[in-house]
């Protein structure tokens, strides 16, 4: 039995190295587990439906007027590039992080022809990897629901607020409502939010939440400055 003990460096260095190995054994799959084998054109499309459906059907409020060519990008957990290539695409800088090493390497072959995409392994837990910018949004994709810790998902959350301009969003998906039983050391199944709890976080990292969609599953929230 896992005690609740955990330390949250252990929870780290388990994300690390579960990321690590499923990166070995099949990257694709588990970034995007509709297909056990994806060919490039397939997944590489995948990552652009899911900002079609995030991003690219709220351009008002994620780029506020201006041309998203000028628009500087976070993502959180890039894993093999699918999302980070689709936003280099659209926007004018990206800037990707991830915990996996493995991870890392896939995401840079995949973005080896897009000079504005920038990627880093993270501690899995802040920021401080990523040069000290101001950036105009953020964005992570089912990254936070494999995450079993609330104290590392709301320390990315205010680190994201450090990073951010005065006024721009940050767009994420929780897993939301209660999950019974997480297991502290589960890094595939996340720690669950019910809506109080996703706006008081956003509260908490100086945020205002814009809007929550699918509370009571996997929600999208937007934050705004």
């Amino acid at each position: 039995m896992v005690s609740e003990k955990i330390t949250v460096a252990d929870q780290l260095d388990k994300m690390r190295r579960d990321w690590d190995a499923r990166a070995r054994e099949n990257a694709r799959h588990y970034v995007a587990t509709g297909k056990d084998h994806w060919t490039d054109e397939d997944f590489f499309a995948s990552g652009e439906m899911a900002i079609g459906g995030d991003i690219l059907n709220d351009m008002g409020n994620v780029c506020q007027g201006k041309d998203p060519r000028e628009l500087r990008v976070l993502e959180i957990g890039c894993g093999a590039g699918r999302v980070t290539r689709a936003l280099a695409r659209v926007f004018g800088e990206v800037h990707a992080v991830d915990i996996s090493g493995a991870m890392v390497e896939c995401a840079r072959a995949a973005l080896q022809s897009f000079p504005n995409a920038h990627i880093y392994q993270n501690n899995g837990l802040d920021l401080s990897v990523v040069p000290q910018l101001q950036f105009d949004f953020a964005y992570s994709n089912y990254v936070f629901q494999h995450i079993p810790s609330y104290e590392i998902i709301e320390n990315y959350v205010r680190e994201v607020y450090r990073l951010l301009r005065p006024g721009a969003l940050f767009k994420f998906q929780l897993q939301g409502g209660v999950i019974p039983n997480v297991r502290p050391d589960d890094t595939w199944v996340g720690v669950g939010f019910s809506p109080e709890q996703a706006a008081g976080m956003a509260y908490r990292c100086g945020f205002d939440l814009r809007y929550q969609i699918n509370a009571g599953k996997t929600a999208l929230l937007a934050l705004v400055l």
